[in-house]
């Protein structure tokens, strides 16, 4: 398996995981990553994470890895990485999230490996 289809099904699954699980369990979601005050921006953010990764998923399984699904998936963990970091820095979210920054990080790295 190449490192692009690889990577693409890394991050797939780690969204709509991540994405899925932030809408249906709430208790657990909040027990991990600390109180949310504005659920519907948690809720907005899952699902557009799990389209993410639905999507990738699909692109890798059809071997159709386009420069511009490559792309997609390497600025969303980028941009997920670098607020993750940023926010962590500022304390307004939990050290938690530093764990999410070293997964992104991982498909950051994936995606650059899938390129050279």
């Amino acid at each position: 398996m190449s490192a692009a289809r690889t990577t693409a099904r890394a991050e797939a699954m780690l969204f709509a995981l991540g994405g899925v699980w932030s809408v249906v369990h709430r208790s657990s979601f909040e027990a991990v990553t600390g109180r949310k005050v504005d659920y519907w921006l948690v809720r907005t953010v899952g699902l557009l994470l799990a389209a993410i990764g639905a999507t990738l998923w699909r692109a890798a399984d059809a071997d159709r890895l386009t420069p511009e699904v490559r792309a997609l998936g390497a600025s969303t963990a980028a941009a997920l990485l670098a607020v993750d970091v940023a926010y962590v820095a500022r304390r307004r979210i939990p050290p938690i999230y530093l764990v999410d920054a070293l997964a992104e990080a991982c498909l950051v790295a994936g995606w650059a490996r899938a390129s050279a």
